[in-house]
């Protein structure tokens, strides 16, 4: 019925309806602007190393081809084609003869991912282009998997926002957009996926839309690549514009455009534990993304989180399956660690250099509540009474946030320096970015500038009660 009207009406339907939807998530207040990021410079003493250079693991290329390496997913709501689209580009890039072909069912693995037909887990696959290469992780879209969402963006250098032609933006494309930019991710790429399906006039609406809304959570909505396609026609190998060539401009779109990221090599190593697994006779492998550091096989390391440390030393080093000596900042690995239990790792915790991270359930946070507009609460919170689910990289946990002396309450729209204090010991270290969720939508943001020290919590967990002067 829309494709009848005259293209000027179809133009100002659309941009009412997105007028309309858009309003509750514009961004009056921008993360940096209460947490600058010199600030955090400044505090964390971070010294920044040129670009690292990263050895590809395809076992088709030479090993001493030298290529960078960035860290790079989709994102978007649900069954808008993030999954199609990550085969569509391994397809592709086969046939250039830099990647493996990995099919739709072998991102979603899982029994429930196959009957549900959707992505629940966020799923890692590497490849490479002429000038880069990229672990990929392909983020669920669905609203009930957002904690997978967060752990996945957590590990992004930049995103392929993908957004389908016959629906346009949905409720998931802004919440992932939301949360991508609080996890730092900068840059992004925007993929407008079953191009097929509609008309020219509605894609050149779609885009009009998405620069908007990109703008509004700010990104750079008039710079940033879109580039029009059809996931499912080049996994066909369809050779039309909306075919392959369309996954050839969006991998250079994005080589162009997200820049490769500088590393921290100088720092202790850590990484997040994403996952967990045991092989048979050899012990257990923890899965996550180096975030700063260098580890090397046979260091001593630790097992920290929800309250626990575990002293442990590194026995081997996967990179893709592929065993290597060492690893740096950047690095999608697996670690088998030795004389240790699966029961004995959560995801979350944290695998560091021995004796370089505090496990602590107290810290002082810079925090920003997201006002109604932009799909946050609409009452303010008070200090002890508000205790709500915060996520950070890839695990979340009970907090209650505690304001500033003298303040009694906090507007939504507003930002403040608040105190959390969570449920378990957590490595957060200065500079770690969070997000607090409440009954399943996102209300706000923040950034730990300072660590503090550890109270006692009840075995029953009430964090209403405890007195936050115990040492």
């Amino acid at each position: 019925m829309l494709k009848m009207l005259p293209v000027r009406l179809i133009k100002l339907i659309r941009h009412d309806l997105f007028q309309h939807v858009t309003v509750r998530c514009r961004r009056k207040v921008t993360f940096s602007e209460f947490c600058p990021s010199s600030m955090l410079e400044k505090q964390t003493k971070i010294q920044l190393l040129p670009q690292i250079k990263y050895k590809s693991t395809l076992p088709e290329e030479d090993e001493s081809s030298i290529v960078n390496h960035c860290n790079i997913g989709t994102i978007g709501h649900i069954d808008h084609g993030k999954t199609s689209l990550t085969a569509a580009i391994t397809k592709v890039l086969e046939k250039d003869g830099y990647a493996q072909y990995i099919s739709y069912d072998n991102i979603d693995k899982t029994k429930e991912e196959r009957e549900r037909g959707i992505t629940i887990n966020a799923s890692h696959i590497g490849y490479s282009t002429a000038n880069r290469h990229y672990a990929h992780t392909d983020c669920p879209g669905h609203s009930d998997f957002i904690r997978n969402m967060i752990s996945g963006a957590s590990q992004m250098d930049g995103a392929i926002a993908v957004i389908a032609a016959d629906d346009g933006q949905m409720p998931q494309t802004v919440e992932h957009l939301l949360l991508t930019k609080q996890l730092g991710v900068e840059k992004l790429v925007v993929f407008i996926n079953k191009a097929d399906l509609v008309d020219s006039d509605v894609l050149e609406l779609i885009e009009i839309e998405i620069r908007e809304l990109l703008s509004d959570f700010g990104f750079d909505g008039i710079e940033t690549p879109v580039v029009v396609g059809s996931a499912m026609l080049a996994l066909k190998g369809d050779t039309s514009k909306f075919g392959e060539p369309s996954i050839r401009k969006l991998l250079h779109e994005i080589d162009n455009y997200i820049p490769t990221p500088v590393r921290d090599l100088d720092a202790p190593f850590v990484m997040p534990i994403d996952n967990s697994f045991t092989i048979p006779g050899r012990g257990s492998v923890v899965v996550g993304t180096l975030k700063k550091g260098i580890i090397n096989k046979n260091d001593r390391v630790n097992l920290m989180g929800f309250g626990h440390m575990i002293k442990t030393t590194i026995s081997d080093i996967q990179i893709f399956k592929k065993s290597v000596p060492n690893a740096e900042a950047g690095d999608n690995v697996g670690i088998l660690l030795r004389n240790i239990k699966l029961k004995e790792i959560q995801r979350g915790m944290v695998l560091c250099a021995e004796n370089s991270a505090n496990l602590s359930n107290r810290y002082k946070a810079e925090f920003y509540l997201l006002s109604k507009q932009e799909g946050g609460r609409s009452k303010p919170i008070k200090s002890k009474a508000y205790i709500q689910q915060l996520f950070s990289t890839t695990w979340d946990i009970t907090c209650r946030i505690d304001l500033s002396s003298g303040r009694e309450m906090l507007l939504p729209g507003e930002h403040s320096t608040v105190e959390l204090t969570l449920l378990q010991g957590m490595v957060l270290p200065i500079g770690q970015r969070f997000t607090i969720r409440e009954n399943n939508v996102t209300v706000g943001t923040g950034c730990v500038i300072d660590v503090l020290p550890s109270v006692n919590i009840p075995k029953s967990g009430d964090l209403v009660n405890i007195n936050i002067n115990q040492n």
